[in-house]
């Protein structure tokens, strides 16, 4: 009975001791030590890759933004994503695809609904846009629906807008987006892509200086 009791209580104890140990290593010196080296040498990425302008948090480089006005260039469509209907105060963004097949006819309208309105958006006196120069990532919206970037073919598109909006010239806004467009990870992986919230930023920014430099042309700003 007393070996009984003698070797419960010893079980217990080396029981206790492990988990208090585990319980340091684990849920303690382990953390610790993955947000040290985290914040240490990757500090942008493990902060959700923020994105800062006017000394503030802006938006996140790996989210995209929805609400730009014409004078801003656009970003890819939304479609699949939920509506926030719990917390009703913030709009919050939920990741989703549509999951609909190429020829459902909602799908077909959504993108033929799509390329019309950038077709009249972005048509300017002297360079109208062709259906045909609609690319896919126009009119269609990621499997996330939350990609915060658009093909370099897409931006270029959008210049003439851009620039007539803001009174900028074409070639001015051109090389924006040159200067914002990234190539292929390590050289061969995935597409060109522009990152819109940066070249919003940068486009106010420059249509910013201009006014601040005592242009006359009224510059538009969102």
């Amino acid at each position: 009975m007393n070996n009984s009791v003698t070797n419960t209580a010893r079980l217990l104890g080396a029981s206790l001791r492990a988990l208090l140990v585990l319980t340091v290593v684990c849920g303690v010196l382990y953390p610790l030590a993955v947000t040290g080296v985290a914040q240490g040498l990757f500090n942008g990425k493990a902060n959700g890759s923020e994105i800062k302008a006017g000394g503030k948090v802006v938006g996140s480089s790996l989210i995209g933004q929805r609400g730009y006005t014409l004078d801003y260039f656009q970003p890819r469509p939304a479609n699949g994503l939920g509506e926030n209907s719990v917390n009703t105060r913030y709009e919050l963004l939920l990741s989703g695809a549509t999951n609909l097949a190429a020829d459902n006819k909602d799908l077909v309208r959504q993108v033929e609904d799509a390329r019309a309105a950038v077709v009249e958006d972005n048509s300017v006196p002297g360079h109208p846009v062709r259906p045909s120069d609609v690319p896919a990532d126009a009119v269609t919206s990621s499997g996330s629906g939350l990609d915060p970037d658009i093909s370099p073919r897409y931006a270029e598109l959008q210049v003439y807008r851009v620039a007539e909006r803001n009174h900028l010239s074409v070639a001015r806004v051109r090389k924006l987006v040159d200067e914002n467009t990234e190539g292929r990870t390590l050289g061969f992986i995935g597409e060109p892509r522009v990152n819109v919230l940066e070249l919003n930023i940068a486009l106010r920014g420059l249509v910013t200086h201009k006014v601040t430099n005592g242009d006359s042309t009224h510059m538009s700003r969102k």
